[in-house]
């Protein structure tokens, strides 16, 4: 496995004005400027990720080889995304635990959503690095993404994240990122899943019913849901 830490991250001020509605000379653009102050010399945006071969690929599962020994997988809408792969890229991405360890909100629950924006940013930094280091290390052409929990329970089970972590080893030691018993990570901030090869587009949203997902980024679209769940490419009917 691999460690990325250091990832730049430079913070667009005038961004983070407008994504938390706070208009400039006012006295919380003062306030904001001055909490983004003390947030960046704590931001240690990172990211950990292995490069791993599939071994097996069943009905509904799919058993991928890791340091510690195999660990299998059981989605059928993973197994189809793999058909043509032969190795995925398992990772976590993270804004960072040492902003949760400072008291940067102090029952303030402005300061705390302003925290809460200036960590998703950190995060996104975070997957932008991760992104562009495996696409260059490994030549990778195009790629997509899935992540246990992030569509229907159907899709992917959440409680698959501890597969995923027993992929990447000590997680926490690493990167800090702890995986609760509900299968939730801490810090909030932080992103895990598989990255593989693909011929075509695929994002889970699009096999997704969840109507009022404030974080979707395609439609819903169950022609390729079924594609998948029968093992099909619906591009290539």
């Amino acid at each position: 496995m691999e460690k990325i830490e250091h990832i730049p991250f430079d913070l667009d001020r005038e961004d983070l004005c407008r994504r938390v509605h706070v208009e400039a000379n006012t006295e919380d653009a003062t306030q904001l400027m001055g909490l983004v102050d003390e947030v960046l010399p704590l931001a240690n945006p990172k990211a950990l990720y292995d490069e791993c071969y599939i071994a097996e690929k069943g009905e509904d599962q799919v058993v991928v080889e890791g340091a510690a020994g195999p660990v299998t997988f059981t989605s059928r809408i993973l197994r189809a995304n793999v058909d043509t792969a032969e190795r995925l890229f398992p990772y976590v991405a993270t804004c960072g635990c040492e902003i949760d360890r400072a008291d940067l909100c102090a029952d303030d629950m402005l300061r705390e959503f302003w925290v809460d924006t200036i960590k998703s940013l950190a995060l996104g930094a975070a997957m932008r690095h991760l992104t562009e280091h495996l696409t260059a290390r490994y030549a990778l052409g195009k790629t997509s993404t899935m992540a246990p929990g992030s569509a229907d329970a159907a899709v992917w089970p959440i409680q698959q994240q501890r597969q995923l972590f027993e992929l990447l080893g000590d997680v926490e030691g690493q990167v800090g990122v702890r995986l609760t018993d509900s299968c939730l990570m801490v810090p909030n901030k932080t992103v895990s899943g598989v990255r593989f090869a693909t011929q075509v587009d695929f994002r889970s949203c699009q096999v997704c019913r969840r109507e009022d997902c404030p974080s979707r980024h395609a439609p819903f679209d169950p022609d390729r849901l079924a594609a998948l769940e029968h093992g099909l490419d619906c591009d290539n009917d």
